[in-house]
């Protein structure tokens, strides 16, 4: 054999190598785009919190160092939070739909108390909207709860909606909204 021969058989296998490498990271970085891609879907649904009692296991927002708020829409200190989980109805702290530290454009000064305005059964219509509007745009969010606790505590939390240039809110105590837009910029 001649050199020549062993030489173009030695590069068409290198450039076979080097296509099927190339063809393979190209698959596997679109599968992994499309995989982050595609949102959890979970099927929403209505719970009726005025049927639920505090003497059955409840979920509450767990991380307030001061005030915790069940499924129910009650606010609560931890003094007066259950083994359950739940607050208790009838604690000294405990209030329902808490919406005092909260203003006309559904922000709130306190995380809380966003959770239990936004549990209030008045805002039943505003919550179908922001789902109809996460369900026309690619939103993992809203393909992710489940309920409309799940979703409010997801929409109080702080967003890109409440922070001007990604570094500083738009109003430093009204930052907690659980409405179609953000808050409004504080004047100072």
């Amino acid at each position: 054999m001649s050199v020549v021969f062993v030489r173009r058989w030695l590069v068409a296998f290198f450039i076979a190598i080097g296509i099927i490498l190339i063809v393979t990271l190209s698959l596997r970085t679109s599968y992994q785009e499309s995989y982050v891609l595609e949102a959890p879907t979970t099927e929403f649904q209505w719970i009726n919190i005025e049927n639920l009692t505090e003497f059955r296991a409840c979920r509450n927002s767990i991380q307030g160092a001061l005030l915790i708020v069940d499924e129910r829409g009650f606010v609560c200190s931890r003094k007066d939070l259950s083994a359950s989980g739940c607050c208790h109805s009838r604690g000294e702290s405990t209030k329902r739909y808490e919406c005092t530290d909260c203003q006309n454009n559904n922000c709130c000064s306190i995380y809380e108390h966003c959770v239990s305005c936004c549990l209030n059964p008045d805002h039943k219509n505003l919550l179908e909207q922001i789902l109809n509007f996460g369900s026309s745009v690619p939103n993992v969010i809203s393909k992710s709860v489940s309920d409309q606790f799940e979703l409010c505590l997801v929409k109080c939390r702080t967003s890109s909606k409440s922070v001007w240039h990604e570094n500083s809110y738009k109003d430093k105590t009204f930052k907690h909204c659980f409405g179609l837009s953000g808050p409004d910029f504080a004047t100072m």
